[in-house]
């Protein structure tokens, strides 16, 4: 409930409440729904239901996407809800295996394929692919950062202190340009080289 109130005049909402957990006792009404929304409840009452049960969830994960394509829904509709379903639905890896090529034989049955294959492998795929590329970056940064505080001392001992904006640039610097000024700095005598050097190198 809501209440807005102004000199004068006053604004008065009252939301309605629904818990899924009382569509448990109503699972009859839910399968004759044509709402979408109600295959979103029945998944997530599934769910709930399977915790310990994970060949049951299978079969009610491969039930809940069927009824997807018997609705008659939209194509776009099936595959936006078939993706709450799947990251509703989890299954270890063996039992996600058996569901996939049960459904590829019932969307052969129907002659359509509305998921599709990188749908299918490219949730697990791109975590996986994006553990080692976040672990490529991480070690790819840790090496910059290395570099640039090696850098920046050895700056410092050469040319002396350096303008705050001159370290920003340098700090802007990628991997392959700090380790040739860590090259170059060997022949500074003056911020005027490290100036100049940084000039001709300024694309990071």
């Amino acid at each position: 409930m809501v209440n807005y109130n102004y000199p004068d005049c006053g604004l008065h909402f009252r939301f309605g409440t629904v818990k899924l957990l009382d569509y448990q006792q109503r699972w009859t009404e839910l399968e004759n729904s044509d709402n979408p929304f109600a295959t979103v409840v029945m998944a997530h009452l599934k769910t709930q239901q399977t915790t310990k049960q994970l060949g049951e969830r299978k079969t009610w994960k491969f039930s809940l996407i069927r009824r997807l394509y018997e609705q008659g829904l939209e194509e776009r509709d099936i595959r936006n809800l078939y993706r709450f379903i799947d990251w509703v639905m989890i299954l270890p890896k063996g039992l996600e295996a058996e569901f996939w090529q049960d459904f590829k034989l019932f969307e052969q049955e129907l002659t359509m394929s509305y998921i599709t294959t990188g749908e299918r492998i490219g949730y697990e795929r791109g975590k996986e692919e994006g553990k080692q590329e976040g672990r490529q970056e991480g070690r790819q940064e840790g090496k910059r950062e290395q570099a640039q505080a090696l850098v920046l001392r050895l700056l410092q001992k050469r040319v002396g202190n350096l303008p705050p904006e001159v370290r920003q640039q340098i700090q802007n610097l990628s991997l392959e340009k700090l380790e040739a000024l860590g090259e170059a700095l060997l022949d500074f005598s003056a911020n005027a080289d490290l100036l100049n050097w940084l000039q001709a190198n300024q694309t990071v």
